[in-house]
């Protein structure tokens, strides 16, 4: 398992493309004030010592030797002992409409950027509970399958698109029926899912999921993120049309919603501008019992940082001894065999 144990550090990588640019334009400066003297050339001939690409070759070392040490400083470390750790929690499979219908902008900035939001907070959050991510508009796909990876679950909900699920609609039925199936084995009585849309169902039956799942211990709770006046979609910088050339607006759609979480004795939540709703269904998941649970992580990292460093040390070393300039000894001796042009006198 690898990971950096200082990540934060890998934002002074941005100074690489940033010093190549200012070393591109010292060297364009560098020629037009040259070209003032004459042409190239006879400059050339001039200074017969001077090598641009040695000069270049220098500053690619410097560059390759900042990039190592940046990486340096963000402590790179293999996982070198797996441990087998129980914690007592809860496992929370979350399922996230991505349908077009989630780019409404009746909340700002629209309807699944304050969801995405929302998640972001509530796995802040957590400390022994597993979480678990599915994505559904037409259908439903696992995006990060049940884990205790609280950084790669951020990681992921970050990153929730429409552009994750190639078939538009809404299948809360098929996303139930998948996070019904993607618990992992041993935490039965301890399964909860969120189901987060704005109810407008155009697949399939979610009630008849909802009781399906509730037959194999599972509690669903659900979010609506919409209003009941709705707002229209906008795609590509365009509002969304039907078949007719009306503009589409996407309204909440509460009694799904409602009929859904009541079935598996959960609770329905709407959710507003101020506050999506997580917070309090986390404070009702709290009160079902929470099982052991046994994950298998890497307990001990090793650091390979003093690697990296190393080669940012060579990188540096090869510049100091590489001169800027062509070596009038070394120029004399005729390494290649190449014939020089003799001159009449």
């Amino acid at each position: 398992m690898f990971r950096f144990g200082s990540p934060e550090y890998l934002w002074l990588l941005l100074l690489a493309p940033l010093l190549a640019g200012v070393f591109v334009l010292y060297r364009q400066g560098s020629r037009k004030r040259l070209a003032r003297f004459g042409k190239a050339d006879t400059l050339r001939e001039l200074m017969p010592e001077a090598s641009p690409k040695r000069v270049r070759n220098k500053f690619v070392l410097v560059l390759l030797a900042v990039v190592c040490m940046v990486l340096a400083l963000a402590r790179p470390q293999f996982g070198s002992k797996l441990k087998e750790v129980t914690r007592r929690g809860v496992e929370i499979m979350v399922a996230v409409d991505v349908s077009n219908s989630m780019l409404a902008e009746d909340f700002q900035p629209n309807r699944l950027e304050r969801t995405k939001y929302a998640i972001d907070r509530l796995v802040e959050q957590l400390h022994e509970d597993r979480i678990g991510v599915i994505v559904f508009a037409g259908d439903a796909y696992v995006q990060l399958p049940v884990t205790s990876d609280y950084v790669a679950a951020r990681n992921f909900v970050k990153n929730l698109s429409p552009d994750m699920v190639s078939r538009q609609g809404t299948a809360m039925g098929a996303a139930i029926d998948l996070a019904a199936s993607s618990f992992s084995p041993g935490s039965e009585g301890s399964r909860v899912l969120i189901l987060i849309s704005d109810g407008e169902n155009h697949e399939d039956d979610p009630v008849a999921a909802a009781q399906a799942a509730a037959e194999k211990g599972i509690r669903v709770y659900t979010i609506g993120v919409g209003t009941p006046e709705g707002a229209p979609i906008e795609t590509g910088g365009d509002f969304l049309k039907d078949e007719n050339g009306n503009m589409v607006v996407s309204k909440l759609d509460e009694k799904t919603l409602e009929q859904v979480a009541l079935t598996t004795g959960g609770s329905y939540i709407r959710a507003t501008n101020r506050s999506v709703g997580l917070e309090e269904i986390i404070a009702r998941i709290n009160e079902v019992e929470k099982k052991d649970l046994t994950a298998t992580l890497f307990e001990d990292y090793n650091e390979q940082y003093q690697y990296v460093l190393g080669l940012a040390l060579v990188f540096l070393l090869l510049d100091t001894l590489m001169i800027p300039r062509k070596n009038r000894i070394l120029a004399r001796f005729n390494i290649f065999g190449r014939q020089r042009r003799m001159t009449k006198r």
